[in-house]
């Protein structure tokens, strides 16, 4: 393992906050995102597929999840509100859910294990959402939960702005 990352546990199975160190000098910062050898205690799957969204503030994207993939998250510019909600039939954290402000000033990531549904509110005016991912995108094999599923809050005045599938996801209760 790197000394210049920590990996830390939290209340959900498997899944790892993980705060990178970040570099400064005169020129600005510098942060390695991954190596695959800091990663490969953690995550037994390789990644294949990077994506990055770009939202505005007051857009929630999620909660979205699948059975078979991992995923690395980060927020690259801006303040998220990152939230990680276990679906898992077999695990001793189903139902329980944790969330995290990822941003460009704390650099911390969030690997999520499979079957956990996860989401996130853009905070900041915009921000740049990146997560890599162990399987290739398929529609098919995901699953949409509510947002405001078991109980999760999201710091709002009024409504998010969501998209019709995060609508019309059902709630989910343990």
């Amino acid at each position: 393992m790197s000394e210049n990352l920590r990996i830390d546990d939290t209340g959900i199975y498997g899944c790892r906050k993980i705060i990178p160190s970040v570099f400064y000098d005169f020129r600005g910062e510098y942060v390695e995102t991954y190596n695959r050898s800091d990663y490969s205690d953690i995550c037994p799957n390789e990644f294949v597929q990077d994506d990055i969204s770009l939202s505005r503030q007051h857009v929630l994207r999620g909660l979205h999840g699948d059975p078979k993939t991992w995923k690395l998250i980060q927020c690259l510019h801006g303040e998220i509100l990152f939230t990680v909600l276990d679906c898992r039939d077999d695990s001793p954290t189903r139902g329980r859910w944790e969330q995290w402000a990822l941003g460009d000033r704390n650099r911390w990531q969030v690997l999520v294990p499979p079957g956990c549904a996860n989401g996130h509110l853009c905070l900041t005016s915009s921000c740049i959402f990146s997560y890599k991912q162990t399987t290739y995108y398929k529609d098919q094999t995901q699953f949409s939960v509510h947002y405001s599923s078991c109980g999760i809050s999201w710091p709002l005045a009024g409504s998010p702005l969501i998209s019709k599938r995060d609508r019309e996801a059902k709630l989910w209760m343990p």
